[in-house]
């Protein structure tokens, strides 16, 4: 069992709350144009293990590669995603080649990121990681994000990813 979500890392920073001095505002550079990727990514409800990719974009064939290097890496197994209705999920082709590489696909309710534990994650990546920061490019942010992620240990992502919560909606499966 797998949470599967994607999130968008943009070269200009999310904003948020910083310590300054009072009646001081604290700088953010910000230089250039915008730029994007999107991070793939799924966590396993029980080892915490995560798989990470990097597209340029969230199209159905993005969705396809990360269901490709899905199957490889739990080659053998029948892996379960629950997931949102994201178009690139929905696509014919992907649930067409889900299908062929034996991975099911669960479907979570419309409006519903507080159920996804990946989400969960890459909230708290983000505000470690992006928030109030702009890097050299958008590709080094992604690397950070990627790296912090993953250096995460098994129990302290299950933690951020809210699986190890007293209310989680899963618990006892």
């Amino acid at each position: 069992m797998l949470f599967e979500d994607e999130t968008d890392v943009l070269w200009f920073p999310p904003l948020g709350g910083a310590w300054a001095r009072r009646g001081q505002s604290l700088p953010v550079v910000l230089g250039g144009r915008n730029a994007r990727r999107v991070l793939f990514g799924t966590i396993h409800l029980h080892s915490g293990h995560r798989l990470l990719l990097s597209q340029e974009r969230q199209r159905a064939v993005d969705f396809q590669a990360f269901l490709d290097l899905i199957a490889w890496h739990y080659r053998g197994w029948h892996p379960v995603l629950l997931l949102d209705g994201d178009p690139s999920h929905t696509a014919a082709a992907s649930q067409a080649l889900a299908q062929e590489l034996n991975i099911e696909l669960l479907w979570l309710p419309k409006r519903a990121p507080e159920l996804n534990g990946m989400d969960h994650l890459w909230r708290h990546g983000k505000a470690v990681v992006s928030v109030n920061r702009q890097y050299q490019t958008v590709g080094e942010h992604v690397d950070r994000l990627s790296r912090h992620l993953l250096s995460l240990s098994p129990q302290q992502a299950l933690l951020q990813a809210g699986t190890r919560s007293d209310g989680f909606w899963l618990q006892g499966f």
